[in-house]
């Protein structure tokens, strides 16, 4: 198996994380915190909770790519109500 180099990559192209935090998440979409808790106990996007062992409070993961494949099922199914 091959590892990716990024050392071809320009310092200032942007990289697309694969992971976000909540606060990203609420930045970047514009959406409420309310409303991505929503969504993922919906199970419309893909999170987990990344934590010490024995430790009751985590970090809120959200996958970047299926905010955005949400997003675009949401358009789609807009284009098709109009």
């Amino acid at each position: 198996m091959n590892a990716v180099s990024h050392s071809n990559i320009p310092a200032d192209t942007p990289v697309k994380p694969e992971w976000i935090r909540i606060d990203e998440a609420v930045r970047r979409f514009g959406l409420s915190r309310s409303r991505l808790y929503q969504l993922i106990s919906e199970r419309r996007i893909k999170s987990f909770c990344l934590r010490e062992r024995n430790q009751i409070k985590g970090t809120r993961l959200i996958s970047f790519d299926s905010l955005c494949e949400f997003f675009e099922k949401e358009s789609q199914a807009e284009g098709e109500r109009a």
